[in-house]
């Protein structure tokens, strides 16, 4: 899939939605629970498929996930348990920036 910036995915396995912050203009396989995302108004949303146990580390509601060697940037807008992941590494939590000093 070629995802967009401002495009909600959401997850086949479990509850899990996410927007799209920023991506690159590559193929990417972005993932939740070891299964493809999908649009919510396309034709195979809905939660049909079955996780992969070894992917159920959760999605935090409100977390930004960002793998910068993708440059891939995912919000979580709805919480589940499945892992999410872009080709097939697990995306982490990204950090929050430091605030400037205020000597």
């Amino acid at each position: 899939m070629k995802p967009r910036v401002g495009q909600t995915l959401t997850s086949t396995v479990d509850a899990t939605t996410v927007i799209v912050v920023r991506c690159p203009d590559d193929e990417l396989d972005i993932t939740c629970g070891g299964a493809a995302m999908v649009d919510p108004r396309g034709p195979e949303a809905g939660t049909s498929g079955t996780a992969d146990p070894a992917q159920q580390g959760g999605a935090l509601l409100g977390k930004r996930y960002a793998a910068d060697e993708f440059g891939l940037e995912l919000l979580c807008t709805k919480a589940g348990p499945g892992t999410l992941a872009v080709n097939g590494v697990p995306l982490p939590i990204k950090g929050a920036k430091p605030l400037p000093a205020s000597d």
